[in-house]
């Protein structure tokens, strides 16, 4: 597995794997996944013999909050470190970050616990509009 930045040449890929794994509703398209890569800090993807098989992004300040928005891994390649993988190669190199995300999909709160994140009863959310 190889883990890097995401390119240009791989928003179709990636954008597939959103829409496969019930991303389609917040990203409708190749143009807006764009868009929300170069708002972003990191944007990286991991490469299994030449496919896209997870991504993941995040926003952070560098030095005291950061946010995992999404780390979504293909289901073929599910159990084999990849999400893993790509949570710790964001959050890994920022120890002095609090990172907070949104654990709402199944069996997404035991997978983040045991990348050390845990409840909190501090966060609050002002949730988005629904789209039409």
């Amino acid at each position: 597995m190889q883990i890097r930045e995401i390119a240009a040449s791989d928003l179709e890929a990636v954008y597939r794997l959103l829409a496969a794994n019930g991303w389609a509703h917040r990203i409708p398209d190749e143009a807006y996944l764009g868009r929300l890569v170069a708002a972003s800090q990191h944007a990286w993807v991991a490469v299994v013999d030449g496919a896209i098989a997870g991504f993941a992004r995040a926003l952070t300040d560098g030095l005291s909050n950061g946010y995992l928005s999404m780390v979504v891994v293909a289901a073929p390649f599910r159990g084999r470190g990849i999400g893993r993988g790509l949570v710790e190669h964001i959050v890994g190199a920022e120890e002095n970050v609090t990172w907070v995300l949104r654990a709402g999909r199944d069996g997404a709160p035991a997978f983040f616990a045991r990348l050390g994140f845990a409840p909190s009863t501090l966060a609050m959310e002002r949730p988005r509009a629904a789209r039409g």
